[in-house]
């Protein structure tokens, strides 16, 4: 996947999630961006860009949406 189409499905996502007209529902888009947010660091990292942090930190925040610590990297580095 484009990293750029990566970046825009992001920002859509909290614009998205900004608006929610439920909680349930904003949780639910707030994890997705919190998945593409690891997406986006991994693929930074690999590419060797020093932003790959903020990413990933971006990815936590939500963490505590998701079972397990370090949840938001399964499956997207490889």
């Amino acid at each position: 996947m484009d990293l750029n189409q990566l970046y825009s499905d992001h920002q859509l996502l909290l614009m998205r999630a900004d608006r929610a007209a439920s909680e349930s529902g904003r949780r639910a888009l707030e994890v997705t961006a919190s998945h593409i947010a690891g997406r986006i660091g991994c693929m930074q990292r690999a590419l060797g860009a020093a932003g790959a942090r903020g990413w990933d930190a971006l990815a936590a925040r939500g963490e505590d949406l998701f079972a397990a610590p370090g949840a938001h990297l399964e499956g997207h580095c490889a």
